[in-house]
């Protein structure tokens, strides 16, 4: 049976309380077999062979594998913005090794045909984990829920229409009682269309300046607030997606404290960037929910702080030069995220918002804890799938979409240095990423 060590890194598991001590990680048969203290090698008879391939973690962050709950794999139907293949060579190469696939795809995700489809594809096609998810309405057209148990048979651990909210009260009710009694959570996309209207960027004085209709933040926060209500006469499982507003988080933090069964996630764009960013008609900058306003940056940031929201999220959404290229208000809403996520969440540790274990949670423990599927993912524990993550804390880099793995270039975050890199990705304890070459050398035998 083979064996890797990964010797030497600062071995950090929010899981399990580890935090940055040196030590070095066994794998053996896809597993983490053994945590070994210190930076060195276990007391074995000279010669005596300990590891077929040792990688040097010396001065490297050693993290369980990342964990996306918010991907737009395009596939099928729209591969040429993005797919299996591209879109798991853009999460590893950001460190994430496991993803979860939304089902706005064309066609949705809404059948257990579909959903067979797209596990057994992206198993051959992503060199991340990719775990799909099941629409909640036939065609996300709001209005006939799916089978939610032959989605569930089938492989679909969560459901969504995210892109779309769910309009119709009633309709939700339901949704939540089938997904409450398949074991599945539901992710919602919360967003009162009524008060959207022509909206297509925060309500606000950069709106106004730009003369652009505005969202305001408060369409977000009644579709959150009339949720939880469900979720409380229901007893379902909620998470809410890319929250973006100081009102919806309020209301997530009351829910919390009154014990409901809700989690919820935000994404690096809204806590980085503002409505500001829109400049002059930048549509790298538009995205659904909008870049919010200062007030609401803060609240998110806090919220991450405080355990509110429980992970962090990329709501990767690629597109290409046809629908980005074009009027701000004609444009799709998205911006491509796996590639840069965690080294702009590392700047809030930078800035003395997050803690390091904090940050590491919030793509790990945290998003591992709301898909019950998950299992052993986003820890390091011995017995665990040896997903792992490697991440350089000190390196620095400048965004050039030109170098992304994704098949779409559309980020707001383009020429912008950043400070923190992953350097390499193990799937199964295998290395599919790496930055460095070679990563790892040879036979290793006590005493070398």
């Amino acid at each position: 049976m083979s064996r890797l060590f990964i010797r030497g890194g600062l071995v950090s598991d929010p899981g399990q309380g580890l935090d940055g001590v040196p030590r070095t990680l066994v794998i053996e048969a896809g597993r983490i077999s053994a945590i070994i203290e210190g930076a060195g090698e276990p007391a074995l008879r000279p010669g005596q062979q300990i590891a077929d391939e040792v990688i040097d973690a010396r001065g490297l962050w050693v993290l369980p594998g990342l964990i996306d709950l918010h991907t737009h794999l395009r596939e099928p139907g729209e591969e040429h913005k993005e797919t299996f293949q591209s879109g798991g060579q853009a999460a590893v190469a950001g460190g994430f090794t496991t993803i979860l696939a939304m089902a706005n795809t064309q066609p949705a995700t809404d059948s257990s045909a579909r959903v067979a489809w797209v596990r057994d594809r992206s198993a051959t096609q992503s060199p991340a984990r990719v775990f799909t998810v099941g629409a909640v309405t036939v065609g996300l057209l709001g209005d006939t829920l799916t089978d939610a148990d032959s989605l569930a048979s089938a492989g679909a651990v969560a459901l969504s229409d995210d892109g779309r909210p769910l309009l119709n009260a009633a309709l939700v009710r339901r949704a939540l009682e089938q997904a409450r009694d398949v074991g599945l959570p539901l992710l919602a996309h919360e967003e009162e269309l009524s008060l959207v209207g022509k909206g297509c960027m925060h309500e606000g004085a950069t709106a106004t300046r730009l003369g652009l209709a505005g969202v305001p933040g408060v369409a977000e926060e009644v579709m959150v607030r009339r949720d939880l209500a469900l979720v409380e006469l229901t007893g379902a499982r909620l998470h809410l997606q890319h929250l973006s507003t100081a009102g919806a988080l309020r209301a997530l933090r009351e829910a919390k404290a009154r014990g409901l069964p809700v989690t919820a996630e935000a994404a690096p764009h809204h806590f980085t960037l503002t409505d500001q960013s829109v400049g002059c008609y930048d549509t790298n900058a538009k995205m659904n929910p909008p870049l919010r306003s200062e007030r609401d940056r803060a609240a998110v940031q806090a919220a991450l702080a405080d355990g509110t929201l429980d992970a962090i999220a990329t709501d990767h959404a690629p597109h290409g030069p046809i629908e980005k290229d074009t009027v701000f208000e004609a444009a799709a809403n998205g911006v491509v995220g796996l590639e840069t996520a965690f080294a702009l969440g590392l700047a809030l540790v930078e800035a003395g918002v997050l803690t390091r274990q904090r940050l590491i949670a919030l793509f790990t423990s945290g998003p591992a804890a709301v898909i019950p599927a998950f299992g052993d993912l986003g820890t390091l524990r011995v017995g665990a799938r040896a997903d792992v993550t490697l991440v350089d804390p000190t390196e620095r880099w400048v965004v050039d979409p030109a170098a992304f793995r994704s098949r779409s270039r559309n980020t707001p975050f383009r020429g912008r240095a950043l400070t923190g890199r992953v350097i390499a990705t193990l799937v199964g304890g295998v290395v599919v990423f790496s930055r460095r070459e070679p990563l790892a050398s040879g036979l290793h035998v006590a005493g070398d």
